[in-house]
């Protein structure tokens, strides 16, 4: 299967300016980022003075990493994106809240969900490792009834205030704090059943009990019982990884019985994000398999 790559171009609100050197340069809203970025392996394109202009800039020692602030600059604030409006809060471990990287898999999910509702009255997704709740609030605001887990109490914390910033505090989505695999297996005894999965599993963490989650221990066992609460129409699965190592082609042998049989289409490839200055080079920010229906 061709390998694809899927970019995030600018938005109204969200921009990458340049990249190299281990930085990227970003703009969330009015004020402009400078964090570390491993994938960044080249040279800058823009002068370093553009650089030393960031409202805010992320500097690590060998012990821990820190947010260098401008003056006025808040320690949170609102941006715009996919007509949701998303909390940016600069992080101890140099995120945002947000992952630009994952817009065409935000729409890609809104597209399935709004066809599917033509001719269904509903539709569940299942949301794995959601984070600050982005995924969750798209599908949600397509028509779907979302199940978001996360092992962060402070993660689900942030879902739920960007739920209420977008006007959707009332959508029909159930915020779990629970470990990923954990929820999945309470899942299958209770019979439930799920039209759409999406999950960003780390390479490794903790659930709010403890659990050890390690991707190259627990990753296989997860999908396989994804597909046990698989609903007899399904929708979507949806697999993204970072920092984990692996290449989107395990990913995709891990779902290729989905297509088997259900039919449908497989995608697989990297998740990038493309500068705004005239060379439009693209920044790797991880790997995607997905299969639909079709």
């Amino acid at each position: 299967m061709e390998s694809k790559i899927l970019k995030t171009t600018t938005q109204k609100e969200y921009e990458l300016f340049d990249s190299g050197n281990g930085e990227k340069l970003e703009r969330f809203g009015k004020y402009i980022l400078r964090r570390p970025d491993p994938q960044a392996l080249w040279e800058r394109a823009l002068p370093i003075k553009k650089w030393q202009e960031a409202d805010a800039f992320f500097s690590r020692t060998a012990e821990k990493g820190k947010w260098e602030f401008k003056k006025g600059v808040p320690a949170s604030w609102q941006i715009e994106l996919m007509d949701l409006t998303l909390k940016i809060a600069p992080t101890p471990f140099k995120h945002t809240g947000l992952f630009p990287e994952q817009f065409p898999n935000w729409l890609w999910t809104e597209e399935k969900i709004k066809e599917r509702m033509k001719s269904e009255k509903e539709i569940s997704v299942l949301n794995l490792f959601g984070y600050t709740g982005v995924a969750s609030l798209v599908c949600a605001k397509a028509g779907a009834k979302v199940t978001h887990v996360d092992a962060s109490k402070a993660a689900i914390t942030w879902a739920r205030e960007n739920a209420e910033l977008s006007e959707l505090k009332e959508a029909p989505i159930r915020w779990i704090l629970d470990d990923a695999l954990d929820f999945v297996k309470k899942e299958i005894k209770r019979g439930k059943k799920y039209d759409g999965v999406i999950m960003d599993p780390p390479a490794f963490g903790r659930g709010p009990k403890g659990e050890l989650w390690k991707i190259e221990d627990n990753f296989v066992e997860l999908v396989n019982a994804c597909k046990e609460i698989l609903s007899e129409k399904p929708l979507f699965f949806l697999v993204n990884g970072y920092a984990a190592g692996f290449s989107s082609i395990a990913y995709e042998n891990n779902i290729k019985d989905l297509q088997q049989k259900f039919g449908g289409e497989i995608e697989v490839g990297e998740l990038a994000i493309e500068e705004s200055g005239d060379e439009k080079r693209l920044l790797p920010a991880g790997i995607f398999a997905r299969w639909g229906s079709i």
